[in-house]
């Protein structure tokens, strides 16, 4: 029980960091969706042996965090949490893939093993631009962006019920769990027989209270519309962002800017 209501409040902590006001969270949502799209892109579009031309791709979420004054650790943690999944999912490609790319001394490296750390590599860069996002925008503004971009109304508002939903979801677990282990006395009835009980529960009750709200919504007079918080109006600044972040990613993606890099560094030392 403590572990759900302590994962509320540590997701709740990434919306609230989007309340600040540094120069990168004054920053329309639009152009900060519009980039953060580019970047991931250029990102997934390498190829999949592809590891020395993502490194440059870092200094995205480098200044982001630098500019904003997200917190570091922080965002860390919540990808490196999404990373050990992703390590699952590429786990056996070294199994699969044993082909020699690389030789290092006696040392053969497959391309298993590099397309599972590209991977992982990739994954990082694109949960951390996510992440920063959401940060220096919040959720809501990003939903009203990718509605004034172009996206369908009834998709941006069931993607940002959906991250309500969240909430409630956990909310509610939060109390059946502390339900379940009050009336447990002795530890009793807490096993796997209880669990598939508890899980249909917490369905009914969160339909309910879902329910609940949207009926306090339109009673509110909810027409499906977006109310953000910051009111912000695509300018110059927004302009200049989009186009010089957009530019370096496709610089980044079109040459192999780590291998000019080290050519140039193994000119100049003798």
């Amino acid at each position: 029980m403590t572990s759900i209501h302590a994962a509320v409040i540590d997701l709740k902590r990434l919306e609230l960091l989007a309340e600040s006001d540094s120069a990168i969270h004054v920053i329309d949502a639009r152009a900060k969706v519009l980039v953060t799209l580019v970047f991931i892109v250029a990102v997934v579009s390498h190829n999949r042996y592809e590891l020395a031309r993502l490194l440059p791709f870092f200094i995205f979420p480098a200044v982001m965090i630098a500019l904003a004054g997200l917190p570091t650790l922080y965002l860390a943690r919540k990808i490196a949490l999404i990373s050990i999944f992703v390590l699952m999912v590429g786990l056996f490609n070294p199994v699969f893939d044993r082909t020699i790319l690389y030789q290092v001394g006696q040392w053969g490296i497959s391309g298993g093993w590099i397309s599972l750390f590209s991977l992982l590599i990739r994954s990082m860069l694109t949960v951390g631009a996510a992440f920063i996002l959401v940060g220096t925008t919040g959720f809501t503004a990003v939903c009203q962006a990718l509605e004034r971009l172009g996206i369908p109304q009834l998709f941006a508002i069931q993607l940002l019920f959906l991250h309500r939903y969240i909430f409630v979801l956990a909310d509610e677990a939060g109390r059946s769990s502390r339900a379940r282990e009050l009336r447990s006395c002795g530890k009793k009835g807490l096993g796997v027989a209880s669990f598939g009980s508890l899980v249909g529960h917490l369905l009914l009750r969160t339909w309910q209270r879902a329910e609940r709200i949207h009926t306090a919504m339109l009673a509110r007079g909810f027409v499906g519309q977006f109310h953000a918080h910051r009111k912000s109006r695509f300018g110059m600044a927004e302009i200049y962002f989009l186009l010089g972040w957009s530019t370096l990613f496709i610089l980044l993606r079109a040459f192999d800017i780590t291998e000019t890099l080290v050519a140039s560094m193994a000119g100049v030392l003798p």
